[in-house]
C-alpha cells in the first residue's frame, strides 16, 4: 500500500508507558508529537495534566491507560480512574479488560466492566485492550464482541507489557469480529515502517508505538 508520512502520523499514538518515565521524557514526547502531528500521545494517568497543558490548542489528542497493565482492578476503580483522567484533560482512554474474568467465561462481568469505563469516559474515545497474547482465538472474538456491545470505540491488541504484542493474524481476526463499526488499534512490538503498514493492511486504524520517530525516519 502507498501511505504518506503525514497519513501514517495521523494514525499513530506516540506512546511512553515505562514506569521509569520522567517529566523530562514526557515533555520531549509531546514536543515530538507536535512536530509530526501524531494522532495522540499516550501516557500513564499521572502525566495527563502535564500532557493536556503541553498539547493545548494542538491537533494531538491526550490519551491515557486505565486498569493498566493487568486489567484486574475492580470496575469501580477503573471507572473512577477514567473519570479522574477525563477531568485532568484526557480525550482518549485505553482500558484493559479483566482478562481473568474473560477466560473464566464471565462475559456479563466483562461487558459491565467495559460499559462502566465507556460511561465514565463520556464523549472521550474508549479503546479496549484485550491482550491477545493470553487469549485463544475464540476468546479474542468474544472480547471484541463484548467491547462492541458495550459501545466502545476501538479494540486494541496489547498493552505492550505481555509476552507478545500485535500480530497480523490477530488484527485480521479482530477486524473481522468488529466489522467496520469500530476502530482497531495495533500495539506492542511495532518497531518499523514495514510493521506498521502490515498492521494497517490487516485492518488496523490506529498504531500504538514507542518507536514512532524511527518509523517516520524510514519514510522518504
Amino acid at each position: 500500500m502507498t501511505i504518506t508520512k503525514e497519513q501514517l502520523a495521523r494514525m499513530i499514538d506516540h506512546t511512553l508507558l515505562k514506569p521509569t518515565s520522567t517529566k523530562k521524557d514526557i515533555i520531549k514526547l509531546c514536543q515530538e508529537a507536535k512536530k509530526y502531528h501524531f494522532a495522540a500521545v499516550c501516557v500513564n494517568p499521572t502525566y495527563v495534566p502535564l500532557v493536556a497543558k503541553l498539547l493545548k490548542n494542538t491537533d494531538v489528542k491526550v490519551c491515557t491507560v486505565i486498569g493498566f497493565p493487568l486489567g484486574s482492578a475492580t470496575t469501580e476503580v477503573k471507572a473512577f480512574e477514567t473519570e479522574t483522567a477525563i477531568k485532568n484533560g484526557a480525550q482518549e482512554v485505553d482500558m484493559v479488560v479483566n482478562i481473568g474474568a474473560l477466560k473464566s467465561g464471565d462475559y456479563a462481568f466483562v461487558k459491565r466492566d467495559i460499559e462502566a469505563v465507556v460511561k465514565a469516559a463520556g464523549n472521550a474515545v474508549t479503546k479496549v485492550i484485550i491482550e491477545t497474547c493470553y487469549l485463544t482465538d475464540r476468546e479474542k472474538v468474544k472480547a471484541c464482541t463484548l467491547a462492541k456491545e458495550a459501545n466502545a470505540d476501538y479494540v486494541k491488541t496489547s498493552t505492550g507489557f505481555g509476552p507478545q504484542g500485535a500480530t497480523v493474524p490477530d488484527v485480521k481476526l479482530m477486524r473481522k469480529a468488529v466489522g467496520k463499526g469500530l476502530g482497531v488499534k495495533a500495539a506492542g512490538g511495532i518497531r518499523t515502517f514495514t510493521d506498521a503498514v502490515a498492521m494497517i493492511e490487516a485492518g488496523a486504524t490506529r498504531i500504538g508505538t514507542s518507536h514512532s520517530l524511527s518509523i517516520m525516519a524510514e519514510i522518504k
